[in-house]
């Protein structure tokens, strides 16, 4: 341990080698002074279970990619540190999401990416020493919304080929829907599932937080309050559980995961919409089953009937709910454009599907929609594409409230 004998010891780093993150050292010395101490992998336990380590409030475990040999050994460290009551800081370089997720989930109670960001490891000792709200604390404000008691209508979204508009269209769809009762606004929630190049953040000008990889890693302990603080709220009207903040691969979370996830956002919200990744995945038919409508954006070329093809074979192979699917047409030709609508026919007819929903082509200010961070409701309310989606969101929302009168 480099620590003076005359100084309680509050905290400790756990590490391979310590020099390899200069900028942990001096975090560490600005945050705690001369209280705390370094331990190599191996002498870590030993320590933990003496009564020097009574005065610890946590372990900062640093490791790099060349340290994931050990991971058994680092999950016991962690497991003998909450034993101990002492938390557990996991900072980490180029390690694979897939250790992160073994140690998260093993009970590491914050994450930090090395390099170190400005005062990161600051803010996680005050969040790991800050008390955790009581129920008899927590105000109305800060609790999720409940929604109706038969439960939230999911819609999931998911474009059939890059760029046919499923983030657009999700997004505005949503926040239509927020908006669609000035009295009585519904509970609306958008989830990002595109886990590697989610933009929903990006459409809306939101910051993608740390603890939605957290949330992701460990969807058992998964409670009101850890998926609050997953979420991002966009104007005070819409919540939105944005992409994490580095690319994941898609199978880090199973279906399992996506169940308690929805299950969740349908006790809260009365509409969940889902922006889903273009690419098919083992979690893609518990979203098709949860959800009572599945929208599938395509465009009028070869690339999305190609792949129209694909899915319905797909789904048809493994006996799925092929008729939630809704395929909307983005850039539907005008209605003056008489060629280009004998194409939209014959297209649907080779196909055998139907083009119940065409999206007119936007223009440039869908185009640039991203990059304005607000719905199109706020930047080009008279725009085609935008009036399309707020009469999307109205028959949505009767339809809903006349199912829910005839029950």
């Amino acid at each position: 341990m480099t620590q003076t004998d005359t100084t309680p010891i509050r905290a400790c780093t756990i590490s391979r080698d310590v020099q390899n993150f200069d900028l942990l050292i001096e975090d560490m010395e600005a945050t705690l002074g001369e209280a705390w101490g370094d331990l190599g992998f191996s002498e870590a336990l030993a320590f933990l279970n003496q009564p020097e380590a009574e005065t610890l409030e946590f372990v900062a475990l640093a490791m790099d990619e060349h340290d994931e040999d050990d991971l058994p050994l680092m999950n016991q460290i962690i497991l003998a540190a909450a034993q101990r009551g002492i938390k557990s800081i996991l900072i980490a370089e180029d390690v694979s999401p897939a250790a992160l997720h073994q140690l998260l989930r093993n009970g590491a109670d914050e994450f930090v990416p090395y390099p170190l960001p400005e005062r990161e490891l600051q803010a996680a000792i005050e969040r790991l020493r800050a008390p955790a709200p009581s129920a008899a604390t927590t105000t109305k404000a800060e609790r999720l919304p409940e929604a109706s008691a038969e439960g939230g209508v999911i819609l999931a979204v998911q474009g059939l080929a890059g760029g046919t508009g499923a983030t657009t269209l999700a997004v505005n769809l949503a926040w239509e829907l927020a908006n669609i009762n000035k009295a009585k606004p519904p509970q609306v929630c958008i989830l990002d599932f595109s886990l590697q190049f989610g933009s929903v953040a990006t459409f809306l000008d939101l910051p993608r937080r740390d603890v939605v990889f957290e949330m992701w890693s460990d969807t058992e302990r998964l409670d009101e309050d850890v998926f609050r603080q997953a979420l991002v709220t966009f104007e005070d009207k819409l919540r939105v559980l944005t992409a994490p903040t580095d690319i994941l691969p898609l199978d880090i979370i199973g279906p399992d995961d996506v169940t308690r996830v929805l299950d969740l956002a349908r006790r809260h919200f009365d509409y969940v919409i889902v922006d889903m990744p273009t690419t098919l995945v083992q979690w893609t038919e518990t979203v098709l089953n949860q959800c009572q409508i599945y929208f599938a954006t395509l465009e009028l070329d070869m690339r999305s009937a190609q792949n129209t093809l694909r899915i319905k074979r797909a789904l048809q192979a493994e006996d799925l709910p092929l008729e939630k699917l809704r395929y909307c047409l983005n850039r539907a030709p005008k209605f003056t454009d008489i060629g280009a609508r004998s194409r939209v026919k014959r297209l649907a007819e080779s196909l055998e599907i139907g083009l119940e929903l065409q999206l007119p082509d936007g223009g440039r200010a869908v185009s640039q929609s991203a990059d304005h961070g607000l719905p199109l409701a706020s930047t080009a309310a008279k725009n085609p594409l935008r009036r399309e989606i707020a009469k999307l969101a109205q028959s949505l929302h009767e339809l809903g409230r006349d199912e829910a009168e005839a029950a």
